[in-house]
């Protein structure tokens, strides 16, 4: 038990004091969404669903492994099975944030890591700014981990 207590503290130490690269100056819309992001990633791994939900729209497409769900409520039940067990099977911080010169959308990238903190993967999410000034995901799409390089 101490030990994914330990695990889990470290993961979240690394997220805390993982720098976020930006093409563009860090921006009040760059550090918005950075703020964003780190919160959806902290309220799964906390197992706060409720928070979780409060970032996700309505109209959100979030990419399964073998599906699309359309819609919060799709969302939400697909992902329910990975925010029930007592420790998050996964855990992501954003590295790249990018937001439109409209700063009505922005894309944020970054590692995911299994629970024994090795990079698994990859995601990339696509926020937009709501009439509140709030942001909220609307497109979410991960990858697994490659031995294939740098990308461009």
């Amino acid at each position: 038990m101490y030990r994914w207590i330990l695990a889990a503290l470290s993961i979240a130490a690394a997220l805390a004091a993982a720098p976020v690269r930006a093409q563009s100056a860090a921006t009040p819309a760059v550090r918005q969404v950075v703020a964003a992001e780190s919160s959806f990633a902290a309220s799964f791994a906390r197992r706060d669903t409720a928070a979780f939900a409060a970032l996700v729209a309505p109209d959100a497409v979030f990419f399964g492994q073998s599906s699309v769900m359309r819609g919060k409520a799709e969302v939400l039940a697909g992902w329910r099975p990975l925010l029930t067990d007592s420790v998050a099977p996964f855990s992501w911080r954003p590295e790249v944030v990018e937001v439109t010169a409209s700063g009505h959308l922005a894309f944020s990238s970054g590692p995911v890591f299994g629970t024994d903190g090795r990079r698994v993967g990859l995601f990339n999410s696509i926020w937009r700014r709501e009439p509140d000034g709030s942001w909220l995901v609307v497109f979410d799409k991960g990858s697994p981990a490659c031995d294939c390089g740098a990308t461009p």
